[in-house]
């Protein structure tokens, strides 16, 4: 299940006798490498202690909703955004009913509200509750709300009953969160993702670079996959795991990057340049390491090769897609960028307080035509995915016009 492979998923414990299953469940979802983090109600705590979820996890388990060492930085808020997916397993019959009312009277409930991730719930419950219309209407409630509930399964029940409210067992659950990752969206389609920054060699131990991890561009380069594309990486130096089924070529120079793009464009239905790729690069590059013997030192920058605007600049270019990093009038920038290169679409971004370069969390504007869309604050990974379906969107919206 390479699908759960670093993604981020909060799961959710109330209370009930099926809470000892959140433990295999727990015991799954870490064995496919999902980081997860726990938060457990307080009657949760009765039927499994925190000390076994947090020895599961390797992570701190959090229970209260005003926790000091963490509510000075907002932690609900915190955990609500970081977030890929939102799982709660078990869910009570009482959970279920005070989320479709809304309440936030615990550090869970307050959670489902504030986060803009998924929201899986697995049902667990005596059978007469389960088929209590009081039930039905809260489950009917929350699943107009976008919340996808899993089972619950029928069978033998811990009071001796038989009947419908056993919660569905930790595997079944763990295949339905990874199937939730996959779509086809990209089903059969070609994507060449650049990632990362680029390095202008100034001498043998220096060099010209930005702040880019590369994040949001693997990130990318992940939930194209997960949409079901063929994906080509073209990656400048970073520190992350290779991306799975995709095919990644390093590169270090901004020419390099460029030799690359243009080697496989051709072959290429979308286009997405992600990498922070230098403007300039050293005219000459020193033989040899530079000593510090003035007090000053000139370097003779000339211009690198617009990898972007090339490749939109090409006689039958691909679905073009750009990003735009932004520290003030990301507005303008961004819809200059995306006119004066001809692009598709433009994704940008305010770089600076904890945002963009080198941090794990993104907010995203993109920009196409005359329209625009807000992505807000959120994981890089679950940013990547929306943007992957609406860049799926415009591309065939673009087509279905062409054969018009």
């Amino acid at each position: 299940m390479h699908q759960l492979k670093g993604k981020r998923i909060l799961l959710g414990i109330t209370g009930g006798i099926a809470a000892y299953k959140a433990a295999v469940l727990l015991r799954l979802l870490r064995l496919h490498d999902a980081d997860v983090r726990v938060v457990m109600t307080r009657n949760a705590c009765e039927f499994i202690t925190p000390l076994t979820m947090q020895a599961l996890s390797g992570k701190p388990v959090h229970t209260e909703l005003l926790d000091l060492e963490t509510e000075s930085a907002m932690g609900h808020i915190d955990l609500a955004r970081w977030a890929d997916l939102i799982l709660i397993a078990p869910a009570s019959a009482n959970f279920i009913a005070r989320y479709s009312h809304g309440f936030a009277e615990d550090l869970l409930s307050t959670l489902c509200l504030a986060t803009t991730a998924p929201v899986f719930v697995a049902p667990a419950m005596n059978q007469q509750m389960w088929l209590n219309p009081a039930t039905g209407e809260n489950l009917e409630k929350i699943k107009s709300r976008g919340i996808t509930v899993l089972g619950p399964a029928a069978g033998e029940q811990a009071c001796g009953e038989n009947g419908p409210g056993r919660m569905l067992e930790a595997e079944d659950i763990v295949a339905l969160v990874a199937k939730s990752f996959t779509s086809n969206i990209l089903s059969g389609l070609r994507l060449l993702v650049t990632a990362g920054p680029t390095r202008e060699a100034i001498d043998p131990v220096r060099y010209i670079s930005n702040r880019s991890s590369g994040r949001m561009g693997y990130a990318v380069a992940n939930a194209a996959l997960e949409a079901g594309a063929e994906v080509s990486l073209v990656s400048g130096p970073v520190s992350l795991p290779v991306p799975d089924r995709a095919e990644v070529i390093q590169v270090t120079s901004a020419q390099e990057m460029y030799n690359a793009v243009m080697q496989k464009i051709k072959n290429t239905d979308i286009f997405i340049s992600a990498a922070a790729v230098a403007d300039y690069s050293v005219e000459t590059i020193a033989v040899q390491k530079i000593k510090k013997s003035n007090a000053s030192l000139e370097l003779s920058l000339t211009k690198n090769p617009d990898i972007l605007a090339e490749v939109a600049a090409l006689q039958s270019p691909p679905f073009t897609v750009g990003f735009a990093a932004e520290t003030e009038d990301l507005k303008a920038n961004a819809q200059t960028k995306l006119q004066s290169k001809k692009l598709d679409m433009i994704a940008a971004n305010q770089v600076g307080a904890d945002l963009g370069f080198d941090s794990e969390m993104n907010a995203l504007t993109v920009f196409w035509g005359n329209e625009q869309k807000e992505l807000q604050q959120a994981t890089k990974t679950r940013l990547a995915k929306t943007l992957i379906t609406l860049i799926a969107e415009q591309y065939n919206e673009k087509n279905i016009n062409k054969t018009h």
